[in-house]
């Protein structure tokens, strides 16, 4: 599973052949410049949805309900038929076994649910930790997978826990795991598509950059700007051409017209 915020990033996942693709909250600090993943709305991630929905063709697409929009049976479901009529597959929600009631009750419906528990962002709101350290925190997570599970999850998201626990609980439920500093022993993995590329300043613990982008996608702007400064670019080769016969006689309409 990798994210995704628009078509052009969706065709390309796609084509390298990615099995899941999330529009998640985390459009809100990657790419619209928010402070933190709860100011994230139910029209922005509608929005970039429907982009990524145009360009999905196989992959299970999976949306996040935003803070503030599953608090109640009633706003997850309009939230969800928000999502699922802008192209969502799936819709992701965060929160342990709190959320059971709200899950079986979207379940019954028909919708098809990501469950996320360990640090969940709209929540834990602040600097991501991990959760379950503790024999009571980790037993509290693994009983929150199975209800989820019982509760009508079809997946579910293990984030910041540690991966024996996180083994533990892929190993409980049936439904598969999706890790993102979890460890390798959940059944997928999810990252966020500029941790991938190398497009951050900084690289997390949990992530790891298969490219290095933020520099090259510098390197080829501070090259474009040289170029365009001398006058190099755009050469010949980047224009098109009128003929001197062409040129000459529209030189002499112009001054006919003068």
């Amino acid at each position: 599973m990798l994210t995704a915020y628009d078509f052009p990033t969706a065709v390309l996942e796609e084509e390298a052949g990615v099995d899941c693709i999330l529009v998640g909250d985390s459009v809100g600090t990657n790419i619209l410049g928010y402070e933190s993943e709860r100011d994230v709305t139910l029209a922005d991630i509608s929005h970039h949805l429907k982009a990524v929905a145009r360009g999905v063709k196989s992959a299970l697409l999976i949306a996040d309900l935003p803070f503030g929009t599953a608090d109640t049976y009633e706003k997850a479901l309009e939230s969800s038929d928000k999502l699922l009529s802008s192209g969502a597959d799936c819709v992701k929600i965060e929160g342990w076994g709190e959320k059971r009631v709200i899950i079986n009750a979207l379940a019954d419906k028909g919708v098809t649910i990501c469950a996320h528990i360990g640090y969940n962002p709209q929540i834990h709101d602040g600097k991501p930790r991990t959760f379950g350290k503790t024999a009571c925190q980790a037993v509290t997570l693994i009983k929150s997978a199975v209800e989820l599970e019982k509760a009508g999850a079809s997946l579910i998201v293990l984030e910041k826990i540690p991966c024996e626990i996180a083994q533990l609980i892929s190993k409980t439920v049936r439904i598969p795991t999706i890790g993102i500093g979890s460890g390798p022993f959940c059944d997928g993995q999810v990252l966020v598509i500029a941790d991938l590329l190398g497009m951050t300043p900084k690289v997390f613990k949990h992530a790891k950059a298969y490219a290095q982008l933020r520099r090259e996608y510098i390197k080829s702007v501070e090259s474009y700007i040289e170029e365009v400064g001398k006058r190099v670019f755009p050469g010949a080769e980047n224009c098109s051409h009128v003929g001197a016969d062409d040129l000459e006689e529209i030189e002499n309409l112009l001054k006919r017209e003068s």
